[in-house]
């Protein structure tokens, strides 16, 4: 779906998507959208009812999404998506709760929310569109743009080493971990798939080019150029260990990168209020 078109009547899109609110506000050769709907499909593919299906955001470019799609969705705060979605979570657990959020959005003032809903491993899905910038603001540098970048806030270069928001998850206790580009469309519906089925909590990294800041910027060209550069300098996790060092340097490895297993937060909460409710019961001397 480009700039300024409507998608077509029986479309997956046509279907999960709030016409009224389009066209779409996304600059030209912007991947936040290819992003949106690889959600939509995996959602769709899935088969998961809109009426039970949670869809939250905080504040830039790609937290725009959820006012373009069709199920229940929060436009929150900068940098609180998650804090929202651990409240609808606990509210309703039997909720299938997504996050879409940016980098700068995720893991600058969002960053402790970040590691602590990875920590306590609640079943949330969270999918980070990295444009390597803060798009929305107009190209600031954000914790996940590249050291010796430009940005308007970093002119003659980021002086910043960035985070790799997939090991960060992983270390703070996420039990899903993966990676994917624009570039790898249908990869990354299996990916998001995946996280969505996955019970704990669930990170997808997506790279989402940003040729109108980012790109135009670091002369990196328009979408599809930049869209070109990914399939260049990204790796499968399937081939990163069989690709000798001198090769894996500037690249990144893509794909299921982590799976594992621990107690889900709703579940361990509930135990607690077990416990409480048990012991107010003796303490009033009621039988159990």
């Amino acid at each position: 779906m480009s700039v300024g078109t409507l998608p077509e009547a029986g479309t997956i899109a046509h279907q999960y998507m709030r016409l009224d609110k389009l066209p779409h506000i996304w600059c030209e050769g912007c991947g936040h959208g290819i992003v949106m709907q690889s959600t939509i499909r995996a959602i769709h593919k899935l088969g998961l009812d809109r009426d039970k299906t949670a869809i939250v955001s905080g504040i830039g470019c790609s937290s725009r999404a959820p006012g373009y799609m069709d199920f229940n969705t929060l436009h929150t705060t900068h940098g609180r998506a998650l804090a929202f979605a651990t409240g609808v979570k606990l509210a309703r657990p039997e909720l299938t709760v997504i996050v879409l959020s940016g980098d700068g959005d995720l893991s600058a003032i969002g960053g402790n929310h970040f590691i602590h809903a990875a920590r306590r491993n609640i079943d949330i899905t969270t999918i980070c569109m990295n444009n390597s910038i803060y798009g929305m603001t107009s190209g600031q540098y954000s914790p996940m743009t590249p050291q010796g970048a430009l940005a308007t806030t970093a002119p003659y270069g980021n002086a910043d080493r960035s985070f790799d928001l997939c090991e960060l998850a992983k270390a703070a206790g996420a039990t899903y971990v993966a990676r994917s580009t624009t570039y790898h469309v249908q990869a990354m519906i299996d990916l998001i798939t995946r996280a969505i089925k996955h019970k704990g909590f669930s990170f997808v990294e997506t790279f989402s080019q940003c040729p109108t800041y980012y790109g135009r910027r670091n002369k990196q060209g328009d979408g599809p150029a930049m869209m070109e550069m990914y399939r260049k300098n990204t790796i499968s996790v399937k081939l990163w260990d069989k690709t000798p060092p001198e090769q894996r340097e500037g690249k990144a490895v893509i794909g299921e990168l982590y799976v594992g297993e621990a107690p889900e937060y709703c579940e361990q909460y509930d135990k607690v209020i077990e416990r409480a409710q048990a012991k107010l019961r003796k303490t009033q001397g009621v039988s159990q």
